[in-house]
């Protein structure tokens, strides 16, 4: 399937004025951050709860 097809191609390209490196990513950065955070406490708090869980029952 060509996309000239979908009726929205105006045979110039939407990206041609982007200079790579000129977006601003701190919203993206912020979140992935934030992921990261919660990734490593869950990982944390997982493992103490199996470590404990692990000393209780012997």
């Amino acid at each position: 399937m060509d996309y000239r097809s979908f009726g929205h191609y105006n045979g110039k390209t939407d990206m041609a004025d982007y200079k790579h490196g000129t977006m601003n990513t701190e919203v993206q950065e912020k979140t992935f951050s934030g992921f990261v955070t919660f990734i490593i406490r869950s990982a944390i708090t997982i493992i103490v709860a199996l470590i404990l869980l692990a000393v209780i029952n012997g």
